[in-house]
């Protein structure tokens, strides 16, 4: 199985007028997300479950691939590691077996907390940058399960 971390896209400040799901994509963050999706999908393995934060802005930055997915409440604004795990986790069945990807379209700090976790077992606070992607891969090393960081990659990379 692997697991790709995408942080939304440039969005656009908060205000009396709107609430923090309601918030849309700046133009720089629509270009941003169609240039990581650009770059993304040629790469992604057929089999493939997207989830996305119910916030506006997720919604917009996975448009950009213009792939289905599902609207997934546990990695709303607000959660914690242990509920991107879930919901992960659960988006597939028999997780072992499983040969293909799950992309996680959400916000910081928690999937910041997540990739470190994945990498030192800690949670930590690790920033990823607006728009970007951290994609993991499992592997079997000595009878226990690892997680391999395969890519890191933002948009401002892409120019």
């Amino acid at each position: 199985m692997e697991l790709i971390l995408w942080r939304h896209a440039e969005a656009e400040d908060g205000g009396f007028d709107k609430s923090d799901t309601e918030r849309r994509l700046t133009a720089h963050g629509e270009k941003q997300a169609r240039d990581m999706a650009k770059w993304l999908k040629p790469r992604l393995p057929k089999k493939l479950k997207v989830l996305v934060s119910p916030a506006a802005r997720t919604q917009q930055t996975a448009h950009a691939l213009a792939l289905p997915f599902e609207i997934e409440p546990r990695i709303a604004t607000g959660a914690d590691v242990d509920d991107l795990i879930a919901a992960a986790r659960l988006s597939i069945t028999h997780a072992a077996e499983y040969s293909g990807a799950v992309i996680l379209v959400g916000h910081q700090p928690t999937l910041g907390q997540l990739a470190a976790k994945l990498l030192t077992g800690v949670e930590a606070d690790w920033s990823i940058k607006k728009g970007a992607i951290w994609w993991f891969s499992r592997q079997s090393r000595t009878g226990s399960e690892q997680a391999m960081l395969r890519a890191v990659m933002n948009p401002e990379m892409l120019r």
